[in-house]
């Protein structure tokens, strides 16, 4: 059978992974978890494009998200996009495996779709980190042709979704994707790689440099994203072991328990000893996805065992602050355990032990079995309440100029509506009109200064205690909501509108509005002009798909 034949199963494989997954986040409504955010009726406004002045981390996912919602309705393209994760990682990671057997493809692309990484990342609700995770495997092996003709179309082809993802997970895929070239006789594939990443970059990367607050430079907290265990094996055990993520609140029910967690420890050692073992199957790529792989995991350690290295570094240059958070970078390991997983498998079946096959298949479900069912009901489905209907319908009604201001001053909220799990504050996206928030993330007392330019200039004020309501007029504000239905004394002659159990609405007379200094527009406008060019001529120069002319020279071994 050949290798192409074997994609619709391993999608099928992906889908059905993805609705267990889910679960009761299948019903409409939406899921919002920590960094996952999505809103009915999202529309394209100048936060969409990172115009506003905040860093554009949500550019452009948040770009593909509002287009994907004018043709299904929003609820349903969040779960287009969920679902989506899991069927391209299961494929991509099946594809890798050089065997002509369906059974060790789809061992490999079930260990890459179902494992700690991708439980603890979901429960954080970076879904658009998830996009590039998926996508890695073809950018692996596009990296590692990228000097052959036509490598340069087939990587930006591969590195689509991590372009949509945005700053993270091309930071995560480029890293990798470098690392693939190979050493001797590279640079022609390397300069491809690097104009790949710089390329797909614009639509964040323009806003960003040019955003009024400048480039945030903040080199502190790399202890509090930094890697921690959750398993009995330490820091550095759990991050060889796929999870060590930074926020213990989005580790899977259950997980890290020494019996589970043992039993997970020898898949993963049994998984790179074959690939290490079996590595002349795969023998185009595996020095480069080794090499990624142990670089990628010392990343991943060093704001663990050596943060001070890290503080200097993101001192040096404020762009290396994406490596705080450095579990992420874990991801290539993950490409090898499945992949190796995926040979093991093979080379079972191939000694007459097909019962070893089956086994390696179900264990990443069976050991991590919290992941199933909306992550033991962590991720549900929930509907915005009524009261911000109404308070969305006033705002919008209203032509004159001004900003929202959301109280209290945090960034993520615990919603009783969304049975108390944490998010990042919906409202920016789910308002048509400039909405101020603190976006400074405390974590383990540490704090995160704000990078929002208009809300480093209230932050002051707003802390201080006193009344807000001229503070706030001078400062363009026109609205003010505040969350959980609780009143506030500060806002001495600010109309109230609306009153529920889930926000109240206040309207502030007589607001000053000057226009504010904002990225510039044409700047952006030419920054997607050109991705669009480049992606024009990546998919429609060359007739190519991701799953098999991209990856139709890699050795492969006939099936006895």
């Amino acid at each position: 059978m050949g290798r192409t034949r074997h994609h619709p199963a391993a999608a099928l494989t992906g889908l059905g992974l993805g609705l267990l997954v889910l679960g009761p986040g299948l019903a409409p409504g939406f899921v919002l978890s920590y960094d996952m955010v999505f809103v009915p009726d999202p529309a394209f406004t100048r936060m969409t494009f990172g115009l506003t002045g905040t860093v554009p981390r949500h550019v452009p996912s948040d770009v593909v998200v509002t287009a994907l919602a004018a043709v299904v309705p929003a609820w349903a393209a969040q779960r287009l996009v969920l679902l989506g994760v899991f069927v391209m990682a299961c494929t991509a990671a099946a594809s890798l495996v050089p065997s002509r057997r369906l059974l060790p493809r789809l061992v490999a692309g079930v260990c890459y779709a179902w494992n700690p990484f991708v439980a603890e990342r979901l429960l954080l609700g970076q879904w658009a980190l998830l996009l590039g995770y998926a996508a890695l495997p073809w950018v692996l092996v596009a990296a590692s042709r990228a000097g052959e003709r036509g490598g340069g179309r087939r990587l930006v082809c591969a590195l689509i979704p991590a372009a949509v993802g945005g700053f993270a997970a091309l930071a995560m895929s480029g890293l990798a994707a470098l690392l693939m070239v190979p050493w001797r006789g590279g640079w022609g594939g390397r300069a491809k790689v690097v104009a790949a990443l710089a390329v797909l970059s614009l639509p964040w990367l323009v806003p960003g440099l040019l955003r009024p607050g400048g480039v945030p430079g903040d080199g502190v907290a790399v202890e509090a994203f930094a890697a921690r265990a959750d398993t009995p094996f330490g820091t550095l055990g759990s991050l060889l072991l796929l999870g060590g993520v930074w926020n213990g609140e989005t580790v899977p029910v259950g997980y890290g328990a020494p019996v589970t967690a043992s039993l997970w420890a020898l898949v993963v050692a049994g998984a790179l000893f074959a690939f290490g073992r079996f590595r002349d199957r795969v023998e185009s790529w595996w020095r480069g996805a080794a090499i990624a792989a142990v670089a990628g995991f010392a990343v991943a350690a060093l704001g663990a065992v050596a943060p001070p290295v890290l503080e200097g570094a993101i001192g040096l240059w404020s762009g290396l602050a994406v490596f705080r958070d450095g579990q992420q970078f874990v991801a290539p390991l993950a490409v090898v355990v499945a992949v190796g997983l995926g040979l093991a498998a093979d080379r079972a079946i191939e000694a007459r032990h097909p019962a070893v096959a089956v086994g390696a298949l179900l264990a990443p479900v069976v050991l991590l079995p919290s992941l199933a069912w909306g992550a033991a009901g962590q991720l549900r489905s929930v509907d915005y309440p009524s009261g911000w209907a109404r308070a969305k319908q006033i705002i919008e009604a209203d032509r004159e100029p001004g900003d929202v201001l959301v109280l209290p001053w945090a960034a993520y909220r615990s919603y009783p509506w969304n049975h108390g799990r944490r998010v990042l504050d919906p409202l920016p996206r789910y308002l048509h009109r400039p909405v101020i928030v603190n976006d400074a993330v405390t974590v383990d007392a540490t704090t995160v200064a704000p990078e929002d330019p208009k809300a480093v200039r209230l932050d002051g004020a707003i802390r201080a205690g006193g009344p807000l309501t001229e503070v706030l007029r001078a400062a363009g504000v026109r609205y003010v909501v505040v969350d959980a239905g609780g009143a506030t004394e500060r806002l001495p002659g600010a109309e109230r509108l609306v009153q529920d159990k889930d926000l109240v609405l206040y309207r502030i007379p007589g607001t000053r509005h000057s226009p504010e200094e904002n990225t510039p527009v044409t700047a952006v406008v030419a920054a997607w002009i050109v991705v669009s060019v480049a992606l024009f001529w990546s998919l429609v120069t060359r007739a190519t798909t991701l799953g098999s002319p991209l990856l139709g020279s890699i050795p492969r071994r006939r099936a006895p």
